[in-house]
């Protein structure tokens, strides 16, 4: 072998060339994330993010905040909408605390009102100056935490009680700022101010008396206890269901939005049943005092992107009206996903990407049907200057595996950033909370879920409600049907509770097994609020629907919003009692 020595021009090629590998070598270093250990919780998350399951089964968890030592801090809530179950033992406020570096809660406390002495829960919390402040039923109450302190041992001092309860969304969640104003929630107790609740036809108020005490957002003083609830605290107008509260580095505050339901239900004529399934859109809105957001005179609609005048105020799906002057949201979701809470990243974990990011924690639908119900995820909504500034993305799924309230084992409740830049998801179904890090290129764009559904809330995309259950029918062999109905009668039941014929909607509330949900009760568990049970009772309740419900939430129209025939409300109920009486029922 002939040695040779390099010139200075094949040293600068040599070098150029490890450099180039080097690069090379660190791009490819970046493009492949270091693996998560374990399944990620059962999480679908983009590349370079991971999952732990923090922690489990600690009761309805619905919002959380993270203190400046990382300890988790949790309400839970209790009462008919989780069927009147039985609370978890101990107080409804949670601390949760990782002392080993695991990704997993090693200390678990529990503090605030046990149901032994009168708690109920509720779903806000946030930490401020030194306290945890907690919704309980009607009132907010401060705990002052010491230092080293895990669970507050001070007694609760309340900043304002007498808040509304009852109707459809009795919560109080709540954000405070830096100079202490506490912004709540006073959701609506009705869906569109009608002079009967979820009953077709029926026209809505005017004026809505309902929003001098509800629907919108009411402002106090964080640092002042004592302090009563009065219409005089209104803030903001026109919010049927602001759950989640954000504040992003300029300083804008910005409110989720629950939109309104059963257009077609109430208002046949005027709508569709697909329609109805991907209208209106859930929105998130800047907040600014003395806005009105629209409810209930009008809904948005995100396929013509513009508030439009609602059915009950004289609408058709298309005029205007007086809607041209409510304040339109800064960004537009999925009908019916139920944006439960919303957080504003401003961490360091992440690409600077997410700078002011809007995470969504969707609770999930239960009135798409029969079209498949969605949501049951949280979703990242890039921002820029107060406005949304891409796509919506799908970032964290699989929390569900069917996506149906009744049969979902989690549904992301509350989603927080800790002081280190990870994310916190809540789940008020399993009671789990989930820890999201990120380990790959902080260079990287902000990015969804591969293969899941981005930015679509339009007509186009919308599901048509024939096939979308494809065994519907098929489980109903084997079923005993009652006397006076026939096996037929049970299979055409079994399709129309499925919405598979004559529109039926019956599993929006009910669940895809009868199994029940958070708005209406189990058909299989012999327990019936409204008849005896027998195939004649079931069969009347059927034909002309719940208008004051005994234990949960859900407002049923007569044959359930649905325009079935006589012979298909003896079908429905026919398969309800069926399924009520299948062997080992």
């Amino acid at each position: 072998m002939t040695n040779t020595i390099p010139t200075s021009a094949s040293l600068l090629a040599l070098t150029l060339a490890a450099g180039l590998g080097a690069l090379a070598s660190a791009g490819a270093a970046r493009a492949a994330p270091a693996a998560c250990a374990g399944d990620n919780g059962g999480l679908k998350l983009p590349p370079g993010f991971c999952a732990t399951i923090f922690a489990d089964h600690i009761g309805h968890a619905r919002d959380l905040a993270v203190a400046a030592d990382g300890t988790v801090y949790v309400n839970t809530w209790s009462g008919r909408y989780y069927h009147n179950d039985t609370p978890h033992p101990g107080g409804f406020i949670v601390a949760l605390k990782d002392t080993t570096g695991a990704g997993k809660a090693d200390r678990i406390a529990r503090f605030g009102l046990t149901p032994d002495h009168g708690g109920h829960g509720g779903t806000g919390i946030y930490l401020y100056n030194g306290r945890v402040y907690a919704e309980e039923a009607d009132r907010i109450d401060a705990y002052a935490v010491k230092p080293g302190e895990l669970a507050p041992t001070a007694k609760a001092e309340t900043v304002v009680s007498g808040m509304p309860l009852g109707g459809d969304h009795p919560m109080h969640p709540f954000i405070i700022d830096a100079k202490g104003d506490m912004f709540v929630d006073m959701g609506s107790a009705t869906n569109a101010c009608q002079a009967e609740n979820r009953q077709p036809r029926s026209p809505g108020l005017s004026p809505c008396t309902e929003l001098e005490t509800r629907g919108g957002t009411w402002r106090f003083d964080a640092n002042r206890m004592g302090q009563k609830y009065s219409a005089a605290a209104r803030y903001a107008t026109g919010i049927r269901n602001g759950e989640g509260f954000g504040i992003d580095s300029a300083g804008r505050l910005y409110v989720t939005q629950h939109g309104r339901d059963q257009l077609w239900a109430n208002w046949p004529a005027l709508f569709k049943m697909r329609q109805s399934a991907e209208l209106p859109a859930e929105e998130v809105v800047e907040l600014k005092q003395g806005g009105d957001y629209g409810w209930p005179e009008c809904y948005f609609d995100g396929t013509q992107g513009k508030l439009v005048l609602a059915p009950e105020y004289g609408g058709d799906g298309k005029k205007v009206g007086v809607c041209a002057d409510k304040l339109a949201p800064v960004a537009s979701f999925p009908a019916h996903w139920a944006p439960n809470d919303l957080v504003v990243y401003k961490g360091d974990m992440l690409p600077a990407a997410y700078k002011d990011a809007l995470f969504i924690a969707f609770h999930g639908s239960w009135n798409r049907a029969p079209a498949p119900q969605g949501g049951f995820n949280v979703v990242v909504q890039p921002m820029k200057d107060g406005k949304a500034s891409g796509p919506w993305l799908t970032f964290a799924d699989g929390f569900a595996a069917i996506k149906d309230p009744g049969a979902a084992k989690h549904r992301p409740s509350g989603v927080a950033v800790a002081p280190d830049g990870a994310l916190f998801v809540s789940d008020d179904i399993g009671g789990t909370i989930y820890r999201i890090t990120y380990n790959g290129d902080k260079g990287a764009a902000v990015a969804g879920v591969p293969d899941t559904p981005s930015q679509s809330n339009g007509l186009a995309d919308a599901q048509p409600p024939e096939g979308t259950h494809a065994d519907a029918g098929r489980e109903a062999v084997g079923l005993q049907p009652p006397e006076g109905a026939t096996m037929a009668d049970v299979v055409l039941g079994s399709r129309i509770f499925h919405g598979d014929e004559q529109e039926g909607t019956c599993a929006g509330c009910h669940g895809l097994k009868g199994q029940g949900g958070h708005q209406g009760p189990s058909l299989a568990d012999h327990k019936w609020l409204w008849s005896d049970g027998s195939f004649k009772g079931i069969e009347q309740t059927v034909a002309l629907g719940v208008r004051k419900p005994k234990e949960f939430s859900g407002v049923m129209p007569p044959m359930g919003g649905s325009p079935l025939t006589p012979d298909g409300v003896k079908a429905v109920a026919a398969y309800v009692w069926a399924i009520s009486h299948k062997s080992g029922g």
